[in-house]
């Protein structure tokens, strides 16, 4: 077994569509009409045939709440892995990425966290 697909709550699919794929370089794979929504999925440039990121409408209650309250608890919602954090850092804010955490060195990883402008904190990793 192994993970093919993972979501993410957003506010706005086109908005994120626009922001993962323009600010973040995430490169879309399907986008597919269902019902008054879309499946759209992306997924890294290096592994277009890796694990796909499903951009979640929230239009459920329960996604609404869950997305509202771990972002105020400053909670990411998921995780990226980045072979070196502090270029990471950098070419993201040369695109407009807000980082509400610096690189952080914890214990054998260093971290940092952004906010993807669709209800989300997403924190990327380099091990």
């Amino acid at each position: 077994m192994k993970i093919i697909v993972t979501s993410i709550f957003v506010q706005d699919q086109d908005m994120a569509l626009e922001y993962y794929s323009e600010k973040l370089g995430f490169v879309k794979k399907e986008d597919v009409p269902v019902g008054e929504f879309r499946w759209i999925t992306l997924v890294s440039p290096d592994h277009q045939d890796g694990t796909e990121l499903l951009l979640e409408p929230n239009n459920h209650p329960a996604a609404q709440e869950y997305q509202k309250k771990i972002y105020a608890d400053g909670i990411p919602a998921t995780m990226f892995g980045v072979a070196d954090v502090r270029n990471e850092y950098e070419r993201l804010m040369k695109n407009g990425v807000k980082f509400t955490m610096e690189p952080t060195k914890m214990g054998n990883v260093t971290i940092a966290v952004f906010d993807d402008t669709c209800g989300n904190l997403i924190q990327i990793v380099q091990k």
